[in-house]
């Protein structure tokens, strides 16, 4: 399938609203000839459109339509113009045509809202010349006169580009309904067009944009109660989501989505979101769970003869047969689609289409016409990226099984360079953070390919291609310098210049592997597939989360992780040595020190690994070839913490106060800069000039959050008056460059609460890595506020003593470890951890 492919709040129905409809039916008689009566009565059903309560819009403007009738026939074509729009939002679209062809409008605008109401029905069912005949009658009225319904008719024509695949010209439509929206103070227009604009970035791989366009929109859809309008941003947002590789927050708002859908009867958009919830499901890699989903999509589709949405349906059934090996099952749904795509004139859906005949005929080893299928997409303008990139990457594979190595090696190397181009595009960290996932696979086979050729060597530097991206790009090196350093990437000689030895994992669906580098040899192992690692790494981090003790209960998680992690390369790692951990995955939430090892060594039984060997935690090879010394600062220390409780969820520390005094007492006074309590804030640490410290420690609370890691954030004191700028965050962090050879963040979760593939372990640590930090110390749980004073103060001791700041941290632990009473367990001593960038 194809590389490439949002969290919204919850939408709750105005029930009261619906209730009041209800009475007012039973109040009014049949034909009501009272003044004024019709005009309120369409205000206040139009209220129901807007706020996407549209089956009983649908239901009161009929009702309506007939209770004026005799009365008020100008009302009565009102009313008829707006079930119908109704009917078309919810995907009812013969419905649609046949209450437009009984309204009849007496004024230009009325007949300007039907003819693009027409057309938009016309364009759904994919009669594109009627529809487009149908607008020129309508953009020859609006050439000529300003009428309010004109900002339809440049919706529908934004529409009708869109689906034609005109894109740039839908764009430029949608841009000057925007204009217009604004210029005759139509919100529900202006959300609904940034609605579409949001949609056309995601249809012409503009991503970043994607994102901003849907943000506005659903913020304009909120500011007026559009729930329809929400909820259609927020799936669009999680598109945007899905395509820059962030699966998990796709899937969120997509559940969302499909939900509020339902409870507001807006049958188009629940077939969509479910469609988009399977696709989630199956690039998640569990295509059972997906297929029930898409066979839910197509029912809906077939029931709303949605011909577009029964192709897209067809389509990911027969993609989800195809995964699962079902090749009988995917030609039968294949052959459905082809006359349906030839006859919808959608060349993207025909790319589609073609791209799964292409994958089908290479899995029954139809290689030529395979890699017919495979070039045609490629070059078809039509496709988009995910498209063209699946479409290289599904060749690159063919040359593979067909054993032509120098063409699939030519054509790894193609997509590879493909898909960084790609990336380059994107503008902000949010988008570039999650846009590795896309190509996880594609780097996984490369490195596959590579491996089983016994090209160890190149393998692990294209393995590390694909690390700390957004990291090193912070830090001032291009993809192209990165490209350029991988290409003469010596991991050996990495090695020798951190004095250490290098553990680099690659977790894989099929196996991990895992390279260890000493300066004189770089060795090989194979690893058990990722799902078993990840599942063990959690048992075993929720095990140590709940302050058990792994040498004295019955787990075995600890010496399992061991044996599958470490042992394999255990000969290579010297006892009282450094080690490099360059992890993947779920590694980043695990604390190797914790690992339980045998007792090889003499007088020794079992014991945690940090008690042989000093660990530190690196985002990739490149990076460590390129760190550089930190600049001289004297030593200084900038400590900031102790806040004022600014809210009951982040209660005052009891302790903070004694581990600011335990660890400003290591330095001189004339080198430290202390901000407690009311003066430790965010505009504080911003203003302080951080970068002229040489260390910088935090005594706070911290947050982390999943859905948006950049948000998440040191507490400290409110700024000034307000009381909610309390939280200093991630991405304001690595906005303000910093040069210290240490930053400690003794907070919760410090380290960051979510993964990104590439990245590891994305929060606070993360930030400060990426503002320019040499070395940062995070925590993966909960710190405890009693033991945490205590480690910091023996940490900056053994700084001062002239130890590296890894030393200071394993010396630190140990020391804690060894004393008497419950600190000897892992929940005191291993949240903390120690990440190296530089």
């Amino acid at each position: 399938m194809a590389i490439l492919g949002t969290f919204g709040r919850g939408i709750r129905p105005r029930i009261s609203g619906i209730l009041f409809v209800a009475v007012l039916a039973l109040l009014f008689p049949l034909h009501d000839a009272r003044p004024g009566a019709a005009q309120a009565a369409y205000a206040y059903v139009e209220q129901l459109f807007v706020h996407g309560q549209l089956a009983q819009c649908q239901l009161e403007a009929g009702r309506n339509a007939e209770r004026f009738r005799l009365s008020a026939q100008a009302w009565t074509t009102k009313f008829k113009l707006l079930q119908a729009q109704a009917m078309l939002w919810r995907g009812l679209n013969a419905d649609a045509l046949r209450t437009l062809a009984a309204a009849a409008p007496t004024n230009p605008n009325d007949t300007l809202q039907k003819l693009a109401l027409e057309a938009s029905v016309r364009t759904k069912l994919q009669q594109f010349s009627l529809a487009d005949q149908t607008l020129e009658w309508a953009e020859r009225t609006c050439a000529v006169a300003d009428y309010a319904a004109c900002g339809s008719v440049l919706r529908a024509r934004g529409v009708l580009s869109i689906d034609r695949r005109q894109l740039a010209s839908g764009r430029q439509y949608f841009v000057e309904d925007l204009l217009f929206a604004r210029s005759h103070h139509d919100g529900f227009l202006e959300a609904s067009v940034l609605t579409n604009l949001g949609w056309t970035g995601l249809q012409d791989d503009h991503f970043d944009e994607a994102v901003d366009w849907s943000k506005s929109a659903f913020a304009a859809a909120s500011k007026l109660g559009a729930e329809d309008l929400q909820l259609i941003a927020s799936g669009n947002l999680g598109y945007a989501y899905y395509d820059l590789g962030d699966y998990g927050r796709a899937r969120e708002l997509f559940l969302a989505a499909e939900g509020s859908a339902r409870i507001l009867g807006d049958f188009r958009e629940q077939l969509i979101w479910l469609e988009d919830i399977g696709l989630v499901y199956e690039t998640e890699g569990n295509p059972t769970r997906a297929v029930p989903v898409y066979r839910q999509a197509l029912d809906l589709a077939r029931r709303l003869d949605g011909k577009m949405d029964i192709i897209i349906s067809l389509e990911d059934l027969a993609y989800a047969a195809i995964d699962t090996g079902k090749l009988d099952e995917a030609s039968t749904y294949v052959n459905q689609l082809v006359p349906l795509a030839k006859a919808s004139g959608n060349r993207f859906q025909i790319m589609s289409v073609t791209l799964a005949q292409a994958e089908i005929a290479a899995a029954q080893r139809q290689d030529q016409q395979a890699e017919n299928l495979m070039r045609t997409v490629e070059k078809d303008p039509a496709s988009s990226l995910s498209l063209r990139l699946g479409a290289e990457y599904d060749r690159a594979k063919l040359y593979e099984a067909e054993g032509r190595a120098p063409e699939a090696e030519a054509t790894y190397r193609q997509a590879v360079a493909a898909f960084d181009a790609a990336r380059a595009q994107l503008k902000s960290e949010d988008s570039r953070l999650p846009f590795v996932a896309n190509a996880e696979s594609l780097y996984a086979s490369y490195v596959h390919f590579l491996v089983s050729r016994g090209r160890i060597a190149e393998a692990l530097a294209v393995a590390d291609q694909s690390r700390a991206q957004t990291l090193a790009e912070g830090l001032g090196l291009s993809t192209a310098e990165r490209r350029a350093e991988a290409s003469h990437l010596n991991p050996q000689a990495v090695a020798a210049k951190s004095r250490a030895t290098l553990l680099f994992y690659s977790l894989g669906k099929q196996q991990s592997y895992l390279w260890a580098v000493t300066p004189q040899k770089t060795a090989l192992f194979t690893l058990p597939p990722q799902q078993q690692i990840a599942a063990a790494v959690e048992r075993y981090r929720q095990f140590l989360i709940a302050a058990k003790d792994p040498l004295a209960d019955s787990n075995n998680d600890g010496r399992s992780l061991y044996t599958m992690l470490l042992a394999p390369a255990a000969a290579l790692i010297r006892p009282n040595s450094n080690v490099v951990v360059c992890v993947d995955g779920a590694l980043s939430k695990l604390n190797f020190e914790t690992l339980v090892a045998p007792g090889a060594r003499a007088g020794t039984g079992a014991h945690y690994w940090i008690e042989d060997v000093n660990v530190v935690v690196a985002p990739s090879l490149s990076m460590l070839a390129a760190a550089r010394p930190p600049h001289e600062h004297d030593g200084k220390l900038l400590l900031i913490g102790d806040p004022i409780s600014a809210s009951p969820d982040y209660p005052a520390l009891p302790l903070a106060g004694m581990e600011m005094k335990l660890v400003g007492q290591q330095f001189a006074m004339n080198r430290e800069t202390i901000l407690a309590r009311a003066q430790a804030t965010s505009d504080g640490y911003l203003h302080s000039h951080p970068e002229q410290y040489a260390f910088i420690h935090f005594v706070a609370h911290g947050t982390a959050s999943r859905t948006d890691p950049l948000d998440s954030a040191i507490v400290l004191s409110p700024n000034g008056t307000d009381p909610a700028s309390f939280k200093l965050y991630a991405r304001d962090i690595l906005q303000h460059p910093i040069d210290a050879r240490l930053v400690t963040v003794s907070a919760c979760y410090g380290s960051g609460d979510r993964a990104y593939s590439g990245e590891g372990l994305v929060g606070l640590a993360w930030g400060f890595l990426r503002a320019g930090a040499h070395n940062v110390i995070g925590a993966l749980w909960d710190v405890s506020d009693e033991s945490t004073p205590r480690m910091m103060n023996s940490l900056y001791r053994n700084v001062e003593s002239g130890v590296t700041a890894s030393e200071a941290l394993r010396k630190a632990k140990l020391d804690l470890m060894r004393s008497p009473g419950e600190f000897h367990k892992p929940f005191y001593w291993a949240p903390f951890q120690l990440y190296t960038g530089r």
